[in-house]
């Protein structure tokens, strides 16, 4: 990745959204450097897409500024669309539009708009140029939306969601295209579920839970601060040793026992690890030891927050 300069590029100050009584968005900060590539996370209904759809000019704030590039994205729509690429959650096509066709479209409102014939071909939609956008699958349409937002030749590209829906080859498609962009200095905010893709991609992550801020830094810093220490073990083929699990369940709080096929899986707080490590050692067994990740790091920091809690908001589209 490119070395960000310090002064930020995208630069979104106290910023909040209200629908009604309901608070979606509440005094945020948001900022990213020029080649950096930022992350938002947090469960559906934390405000992701509502505090994006700020920054990209297409919503504005109750409260709060916003500067891309120096200006404001909503006041000066022409000079935003000249520098930012957008790709949203959900696009909707003609009903007979072509491949090729919705790419000559966007890329007449541009000036001096990339090549889309190479664009396809970097993201593996050579062969579908011709087809209906709307017989694509959903990963190919996924991919396209992503075409579409790179056809401006974008300083700064805002991807609600990225690779939802893509296949792991695909995904990893898009995630190097990315990082290719982003060494030739492309400034990157992203909002994902997918914790393996924030982790490949961002410099920064913001948590975000219930409109707020509650968590930022590299992924190695959120994992380092908020993974937890229990340790996550796996012994593979113990799946059917009942003895083995029945002992290990015996040995009750502060160890936690799940069985996954022919696996079992083991949740060891630190107080607990040397009496598991003895007991696995008197049975022949070497685990697996998963090391913490963005995942972990994740789920402490927003608890239960993705259940039903946060069907409001989504009913109002503020994800």
């Amino acid at each position: 990745m490119t070395e960000p300069t310090a002064e930020p590029f995208v630069d979104a100050r106290n910023i909040t959204v209200r629908y009604g009584d309901l608070t979606a968005v509440d005094g945020v900060d948001l900022s990213a450097a020029k080649g950096q590539v930022v992350g938002l996370i947090g469960p559906n209904g934390a405000g992701k897409t509502s505090l994006l759809e700020c920054v990209e000019g297409l919503r504005k704030p109750t409260t709060g500024t916003i500067r891309v590039g120096g200006f404001d994205p909503a006041a000066d729509r022409t000079r935003m669309t000249r520098i930012a690429g957008v790709q949203l959650q959900q696009l909707v096509y003609p009903p007979r539009a072509t491949v090729e066709e919705m790419c000559r479209l966007f890329a007449s409102f541009y000036p001096d708009p990339a090549d889309h014939r190479e664009l396809l071909d970097r993201f593996g939609l050579s062969e579908q140029r011709r087809s209906q956008v709307v017989k694509l699958s959903g990963g190919q349409q996924q991919r396209l939306s992503l075409v579409l937002a790179l056809l401006n030749n974008p300083q700064v590209v805002f991807l609600d969601e990225l690779t939802n829906g893509l296949d792991p080859a695909a995904r990893r498609v898009v995630w190097d295209e990315l990082r290719r962009r982003n060494d030739e200095g492309l400034t990157v905010v992203i909002t994902s579920h997918h914790m393996e893709e924030v982790e490949y991609l961002c410099d920064r992550v913001d948590v975000l839970l219930k409109g707020r801020v509650v968590a930022s830094g590299t992924p190695t810093e959120l994992i380092r601060d908020h993974a937890g220490d229990t340790a996550r073990l796996v012994l593979d083929g113990a799946g059917g040793n009942r003895p083995l699990r029945d002992s290990l369940t015996a040995l009750g709080t502060g160890v936690r026992v799940q069985q996954a096929g022919q696996r079992l899986l083991l949740d060891v707080q630190p107080p607990r690890r040397a009496e598991v490590d003895r007991l696995l050692a008197d049975q022949g067994c070497t685990p697996r030891v998963l090391p913490p990740s963005l995942d972990d790091a994740y789920l402490n920091l927003t608890g239960q927050a993705a259940g039903p809690a946060s069907n409001e908001a989504d009913n109002v589209n503020v994800s």
